[in-house]
């Protein structure tokens, strides 16, 4: 492999900007599944792929979402055109034999529910991550936030109990003009050691 371009990096990780106001424009489904179709092809542990995504962008779907949302994030959150709330599938083990079928992987979690929860939350919360550099890449902005009752919206959208949320990212076309000064992040020498 070999790095990719500047204008790249920069439209992922340098120039890319967490929005929380957005132009009135929509997300056509198709982008939305051109996003899932990039996302799925990173790596999870022993592809695992437990993330399960809702895109929330009907009028009805964001009425069944407002009132699970903290005060502060009903505004941009209504006036995202989608907000994906990432999710993860407790019971993703029963897929392994189908994504992991060189080993009988679903083996290694049999009996143990601690190990089958962090795993689908550790690789849920990766595959989250891949989901906002996927939107970036599309040329979408994001806005991903916690910030709201998971319990409430778990009851609202996964009944069943299967699917756990995580994490909320608005998606759209952010209002760059309303953005504010990027705040300060960490040197390498604050957040790393070489070993």
């Amino acid at each position: 492999m070999t790095p990719i371009s500047d204008t790249a990096l920069k439209q992922l990780f340098v120039d890319a900007r967490t929005h929380s106001h957005w132009q009135p424009r929509p997300v056509p489904d198709a982008v939305l599944r051109s996003l899932y179709e990039m996302l799925r092809h990173a790596p999870t542990s022993a592809n695992c792929s437990p993330a399960r995504f809702v895109f929330v962008r009907s009028a009805e779907g964001k009425a069944r979402l407002k009132p699970c949302l903290a005060a502060g994030n009903v505004d941009k959150t209504m006036a995202a055109p989608v907000t994906a709330i990432v999710a993860h599938d407790s019971q993703f083990t029963e897929l392994l034999p189908r994504l992991y079928p060189h080993a009988d992987a679903r083996s290694w979690f049999a009996g143990n529910q601690p190990l089958t929860d962090v795993t689908a939350f550790r690789n849920g919360t990766l595959q989250g991550g891949y989901l906002i550099l996927a939107a970036r890449a599309l040329g979408l902005d994001c806005g991903p936030m916690s910030g709201f009752d998971n319990a409430a919206l778990d009851a609202e959208f996964f009944p069943d109990g299967r699917w756990k949320s995580n994490f909320l990212v608005n998606l759209g076309f952010g209002e760059a003009g309303k953005l504010h000064a990027r705040s300060p992040r960490l040197t390498f020498d604050d957040a790393c050691r070489l070993a």
